[in-house]
């Protein structure tokens, strides 16, 4: 009996009207249709705080730390829609997966059973002409040196301020399917390997 894979699906943006919120549903939307189980969270929900080695050794790891690293680990990929600052992941992405790299107790220094095994598949949008690549390169990076399997498809998106309609889907209806389609590939890779 083929697995249900089951996906967390977030945006490296707090922000309230987050385009990147809105681009990662559309291929959680995808993930659905080809028969995964999606959980889309958001960072405003899980607020962490800066990390800081002195405050986990004088409290242990946060509340919203632990729920996020338990979301990571009962979820088999993950879709991620991170925007470009300044040509790099965003502060709020790179802290989350700093926070949840950490040990809870009685795991090994560096724990990374919250990666290690998953995979990803990537998307950004931007309001410049590459589409939040650059961004991407750098997530990708980091993402595989701590062992998750990113897949090569990717989708990036320029003009973003003038991509969506009011019900955030994309006005294109090639980019909607493209991304949609990002949702259906990371969906048939878990498949085979579940």
């Amino acid at each position: 009996m083929e697995k249900t894979p089951k996906i967390l699906a977030f945006a490296g943006s707090q922000r309230e009207a987050s385009l990147h919120k809105k681009l990662v549903k559309i291929a959680a939307a995808g993930a659905r249709q080809a028969g995964a189980e999606v959980t889309f969270i958001d960072f405003q929900d899980l607020p962490m705080p800066l990390f800081d080695q002195d405050l986990q050794d004088r409290e242990g790891l946060p509340e919203t730390v632990l729920q996020f690293k338990q979301l990571l680990k009962t979820h088999d990929g993950f879709l991620i829609a991170s925007p470009e600052y300044n040509s790099s992941i965003t502060p709020l992405l790179k802290n989350a997966i700093d926070w949840a790299s950490r040990s809870e107790p009685g795991e090994p220094p560096l724990a990374l059973t919250c990666f290690r095994g998953k995979v990803a598949a990537l998307m950004a949008t931007s309001p410049g002409g590459l589409g939040g690549l650059r961004g991407l390169f750098h997530v990708r990076s980091i993402l595989e040196s701590i062992g998750v399997l990113v897949i090569p498809e990717q989708k990036t998106l320029p003009n973003g301020y003038q991509i969506f309609d009011t019900d955030g889907n994309l006005k294109d209806e090639q980019q909607q399917q493209d991304v949609l389609g990002l949702g259906e590939s990371l969906t048939s890779l878990l498949k085979k390997l579940l």
